[in-house]
C-alpha cells in the first residue's frame, strides 16, 4: 500500500470517529440500524456490476468501505474488537487458508485451492462443509453456494450430461404431480428443477442469479416499450390483444436481441 492511499484510508477512518461524534444521525446508529442499509449497499453493488458501471461500482465499493469502518467504530466503542483487530484478522486468514503462497502446500489448479480451502476451514471447528453458507442469503445464490461447497468433498456429478440428465428426471417427476394434482408435491418437484439447473448451470460455467438478472432487465425493457408504443397509439394495455403486445414485443426484440 503506498503513502496516499494509507492517507486515504486514515482519512476515511478519521471522518468516521468525527461523524460519530458530531452528527445525531451517524452518533444514532447500532449495528441492527445498519444492517439493512448495507444490505440495500451490497444490492447496489451488484446493480452497478450487473451493469458493468465502473463509476458505480467504484461509488458503491466506497459507501461498503464506509460501513464496514462503520460497524468496526461500533464494536470498538462495545469493547468488542477494534479496526486493527479486524484487519489482522482477515489478514492471519488469507494467510491461514493459502498454504500454496504461504507455505509448501503445492496445488495444480483452482480447485485444488477451493478443496484446500474448505479441508482448512473443516479443521478450524466447521461442522458441516454447508455451516459457511449464510441462512438469509438468495435462494439462487444460496443454492449455487451449497453446490459448491459439496463439490468440494467430491459429492458432484462428473459431466454435464449427467446433470442434464437428472433436469429432465425431476421434469418427468414435475408432470406427474402435476397429473396427480397434488399442490404440495407439485412445489416440491418444480423446486427440484430449479436447484437442477442452477446445478446445470454451474457446469455450464454459468452465474445462474446474474444472468436471470438479465433477463428480468431485458423483460422489462421490452415491456416498458410496449407501454410506450400503447401509449403513442391512443391505447390501454387492456384494450391491446395478444397478438397486438406479442408483434411490438417481436419488433423490439428484433431491433436489439439483447435488450
Amino acid at each position: 500500500m503506498n503513502n496516499n492511499v494509507e492517507e486515504s484510508f486514515l482519512r476515511l477512518v478519521k471522518i468516521m470517529d468525527d461523524l460519530r461524534e458530531k452528527c445525531p444521525w451517524d452518533r444514532n446508529q447500532t449495528i441492527d440500524t445498519l444492517r439493512p442499509l448495507t444490505i440495500e449497499e451490497t444490492y447496489e453493488l451488484a446493480d452497478a456490476i450487473t451493469n458493468n458501471d465502473w463509476k458505480n461500482i467504484k461509488e458503491e465499493l466506497g459507501d461498503l468501505m464506509l460501513h464496514l469502518i462503520f460497524y468496526a467504530k461500533i464494536g470498538s466503542e462495545q469493547n468488542q474488537f477494534t479496526l486493527q483487530d479486524v484487519i489482522e484478522s482477515i489478514c492471519n486468514k488469507l494467510i491461514i487458508r493459502h498454504p500454496h503462497i504461504y507455505g509448501d502446500v503445492k496445488v495444480n489448479d483452482e480447485e485444488d485451492v477451493k478443496k484446500n480451502w474448505e479441508q482448512i476451514k473443516m479443521k478450524e471447528g466447521k461442522k458441516s462443509v454447508l455451516s459457511g453458507v449464510p441462512s438469509s442469503l438468495p435462494a439462487m445464490v444460496k443454492a449455487s453456494r451449497i453446490q459448491e461447497k459439496a463439490k468440494q468433498v467430491g459429492f458432484e456429478w462428473e459431466t454435464k450430461e449427467e446433470v442434464w440428465k437428472k433436469v429432465e428426471e425431476e421434469i418427468d417427476e414435475l408432470k406427474e404431480a402435476i397429473a396427480g394434482d397434488d399442490k404440495n408435491n407439485i412445489e416440491a418437484e418444480f423446486g427440484d428443477i430449479m436447484f437442477s439447473l442452477i446445478n446445470y448451470a454451474r457446469f455450464l460455467h454459468i452465474d445462474a442469479e446474474g444472468v436471470l438478472e438479465r433477463t428480468n432487465k431485458k423483460f422489462i425493457y421490452r415491456f416498458t416499450r410496449i407501454e410506450q408504443e400503447a401509449k403513442t397509439m391512443g391505447k390501454d394495455l387492456t384494450e391491446m390483444s395478444l397478438q397486438e403486445m406479442d408483434a411490438i414485443w417481436n419488433r423490439v426484440k428484433k431491433e436489439n436481441s439483447n435488450l
